[in-house]
């Protein structure tokens, strides 16, 4: 393969990436899909219906990622979430601090980015926030303190993190097809615990968020693990994962992608900051959000109420930047990506994440009993 072969090549992934995330941005605008919603629903009303939209996702974005790894099309040991050290004090801490901050904030890191597109200027804040907050965490003050402290909590698992990966060392199992029985299995009964729900079959937008988002995840981990996959570079001559910022196989997640696209924004005069997944999938959801709401004609701009309203969204865009990257993912990031690869940082990080936002609606309550 030549260069401008890898070119060519890696310009198709970001269009590819582009295109996957403004479907997922739709879809989340039309459905109203939103991992806080879903909590809030269970947590205010008792209703689950948002909850099985969250797990048929799950559901279909882990039939899709072992699937494809049965077929032979990506490989599961090359993706962030395989690695052998658990982190779980971070994935626990992390998680929880934004679980609590996506409550202050409206939403989450995905639900950030399309309430933008649907007009929403609060969101643009929270945008700016979480992003230099991820950014300070990944690299700056917050990085430090991340590292000396929670990130040395931790166990190694030698074959890796995935349950599945574990189950086939600990058994002598063959990991391709302990991967399509095990993630098959979960992902099966997720999606059959859906669609067992009352009322949930009758809604199309019910099954349109579940098959349409587990799709997305799915489809992104085609993008960078069997699209984007050079096997030799003829530069390095090394194997690589074409326009990743980890320079592993990746798929959809939101809060060290806002860091990276203020980045990129910043500096975009340097030759040396070029687009990566994580930028292209920034702009994809707003712009996805962002049409849908044009033709529905429910776009419409929104502002903060208050000085508190906008206290609230700083403190929770704050607490979402550091939780997000302290957890390595987002309620996409390690709820969706990172569980459709049945990692088990992945299960910590999303009980962290629930923990946390079942606190954050508590002190919401608390706040308007005060009042």
């Amino acid at each position: 393969m030549e260069i401008s072969d890898i070119s060519h090549l890696h310009a198709q992934v970001l269009w590819a990436a582009f295109a996957v995330s403004a479907a997922f941005g739709l879809i989340a605008q039309r459905t109203h899909f939103c991992t806080m919603g879903a909590i809030s629903d269970i947590v205010n009303m008792g209703d689950w219906t948002r909850m099985r939209m969250w797990a048929m996702a799950v559901g279909v974005a882990m039939l899709g990622f072992h699937g494809m790894a049965w077929l032979g099309w990506i490989d599961p040991a090359q993706t962030i979430y395989a690695s052998g050290r658990v982190i779980w004090l971070s994935a626990l801490v992390g998680g929880g601090l934004f679980g609590f901050g996506m409550v202050l904030a409206s939403g989450c890191g995905s639900k950030t980015l399309v309430r933008i597109g649907g007009g929403s200027l609060k969101s643009l804040v929270v945008f700016f926030v979480m992003g230099v907050a991820a950014f300070a965490t990944m690299r700056g003050v917050t990085a430090v303190l991340r590292v000396n402290t929670v990130d040395r909590v931790a166990f190694d698992m030698a074959p890796g993190s995935a349950i599945p990966a574990w189950l086939a060392a600990a058994f002598g199992w063959a990991p391709a097809q302990t991967g399509l029985l095990v993630g098959g299995g979960v992902g099966l009964a997720l999606v059959l615990w859906a669609v067992a729900g009352r009322g949930f079959r009758g809604a199309l937008d019910n099954w349109l968020a579940g098959l349409g988002i587990g799709a997305a995840v799915a489809a992104m981990w085609w993008v960078t693990g069997r699209l984007g996959f050079v096997a030799e570079h003829p530069e390095t001559l090394e194997a690589v994962f074409l326009a990743t910022n980890s320079g592993r196989m990746e798929s959809l997640t939101f809060t060290a992608p806002m860091a990276y696209t203020l980045d990129w924004l910043i500096y975009f005069s340097d030759t040396s900051k070029v687009l990566t997944l994580a930028v292209v999938s920034v702009f994809g959801v707003v712009l996805g959000a962002f049409a849908y709401a044009l033709r529905t004609r429910s776009f419409r701009w929104e502002g903060f109420r208050s000085t508190q309203d906008t206290a609230l969204h700083v403190v929770g865009a704050l607490c979402m930047g550091v939780g997000g990257v302290t957890a390595m993912g987002c309620t996409v990031g390690q709820g969706l990506s990172g569980l459709s690869t049945l990692s088990l940082t992945s299960v910590i990080a999303v009980a962290g994440i629930v923990a946390g936002a079942v606190g954050g609606f508590r002190f919401q309550m608390w706040l308007l009993e005060r009042e």
